[in-house]
């Protein structure tokens, strides 16, 4: 059956379906019999009585939802995940397989919570933190975002420079020149009409990524019953203490918690509809169960890979000893392949990691500063580090210990509020399942906390 507007009944009605969101309230105090009105995206996709309803090419059919998350888990392959994976497998085997698998689960969590509330809301992580914050406090908030920002950059142009070296011989400046400059080009796509491009160059690079880093195991496959028997959980000695300590403390990126709320917004090209909210967060948790599934992978490859073919080997804490140790066992193919992965993770992760530091400022200072700008405030750090530093490599370490003192600063707001019902309305997170959030949100932040002070005792 048809309307007079001649758009099929059923698709219509799925068309007049709202996303709905509660009156702001400026006390942000509790009020469950609050009454709800439609936001202004939902009245944009309304079709107009007068006008007839405009095609869309991707309405409400699932392909067109996904990416966002693919976006976001750029962050857990990054140049720092890799030396920490490889550095595991190759000291210690297989035995803390389940370290990984254990946060790959928490991340799905988290990143569907992040996606949850910037669908429901249609805000940001950040946007919700800069309304509720006074002039002081998000400024302040905003000052250790954007440390967080430089230490995450820090890494992934080192790792970048680290693998031009490797490929060309550059010398480490000179690639993070370049590093610098291909992620800027990569960031015009970022907005607009042009968004979903930017998403296709990202998902492209974790492609080339997976291959790099699992290109290894076709050439010397591990057995799989080695592999199994490290999902069991146990230690042996303090060191696996510590190494999984820091493995499950780095789970959790906080430039990707800010920025997932974003992606799943910027996704839509201004004035392009949606599909109702029900429908979004179907579509998000089959986006962040793929995209985590395959950056969990790929993470789980290079572990596997260090375990079977580096395993006792000295020089693998660097990157580069890492690199010559694959190219000596397996062969300089090999060996190029996953330089060319190392490169590909940092230009995707360093392109994600300015675009969160620019809507963190968005957010928390309502500045839309231009994307060269967020660009060169987080690359000049960087570039400083590969000039001076006599040994990068160990400016990793303490990037990760920088990022491990932000992720409270982003996680326990999330939680936050998505158990809020002024906020999520009837999508507020359950008893059960706040209290498995709270569970998670504690582990981490006391893991962080832990990594943090053996780092300083000089013991991690």
């Amino acid at each position: 059956m048809k309307t007079n507007d001649g758009v099929p009944e059923q698709g219509q009605n799925r068309m007049l379906e709202r996303n709905r969101k509660p009156v702001s309230d400026p006390d942000h105090k509790s009020a469950p019999d609050r009454q709800y009105q439609p936001n202004q995206s939902d009245q944009q996709n309304q079709p107009s009585q007068s006008q007839p309803s405009q095609p869309h090419h991707h309405g409400h059919a699932l392909a067109g939802i996904l990416g966002p998350a693919f976006v976001a888990a750029v962050a857990y392959v990054d140049p720092g995940n890799v030396a920490a994976n490889i550095t595991s497998g190759a000291r210690y085997g297989y035995l803390l397989v389940w370290v990984l698998v254990l946060a790959n689960c928490m991340s799905v969590l988290i990143q569907y919570q992040s996606a949850k509330l910037g669908i429901v809301t249609g805000k940001s992580l950040p946007e919700i933190l800069g309304e509720r914050l006074g002039d002081a406090g998000r400024f302040m908030f905003f000052m250790q975002a954007e440390v967080i920002a430089i230490a995450t950059d820090l890494a992934e142009v080192i790792g970048g420079a680290i693998s031009l070296k490797l490929l060309f011989g550059l010398p480490l400046f000179i690639g993070g020149c370049i590093i610098g400059a291909v992620s800027t080009i990569l960031l015009i796509f970022e907005k607009g009409a042009t968004h979903r491009v930017f998403e296709k160059l990202i998902i492209g690079l974790l492609l080339v990524i997976t291959f790099g880093f699992i290109a290894g195991l076709f050439i010397a496959p591990p057995n799989p019953k080695d592999v199994l028997t490290g999902l069991i959980p146990r230690f042996k000695g303090t060191d696996t203490v510590l190494m999984a300590t820091s493995m499950l403390g780095a789970t959790v990126m906080p430039h990707a918690i800010y920025l997932h709320s974003t992606l799943v917004n910027d996704h839509y090209a201004p004035g392009e509809k949606k599909p109702g909210v029900r429908k979004l967060l179907h579509g998000s948790k089959i986006d962040v169960v793929w995209a985590l599934l395959l950056a969990g992978s790929v993470n789980l490859a290079l572990l596997i890979l260090a375990a079977n073919s580096l395993h006792g080997m000295t020089g693998t804490d660097t990157i580069e000893g890492a690199q010559r140790a694959i190219q000596h066992v397996l062969g300089p193919v090999i060996g190029t392949i996953f330089s060319v992965g190392l490169l590909a993770s940092s230009l995707s992760s360093t392109s994600v990691g300015t675009y969160a530091g620019s809507e963190i400022m968005h957010g928390l200072l309502r500045i839309k500063a231009p994307m060269w700008a967020c660009r060169v405030v987080t690359l000049v750090p960087a570039l400083v580090v590969l000039w001076f530093a006599k040994n990068p490599t160990q400016a990793l370490i303490v990037g990760q210990v920088v990022l491990s003192v932000g992720i409270p600063f982003a996680i326990i707001p999330l939680m936050r509020y998505t158990h809020d019902r002024t906020l999520m309305g009837e999508y507020v997170d359950g008893p059960v399942k706040h209290a498995v959030n709270i569970m998670v949100t504690v582990l981490i932040v006391a893991l962080n906390v832990l990594l943090i002070v053996l780092t300083l005792l000089g013991k991690a």
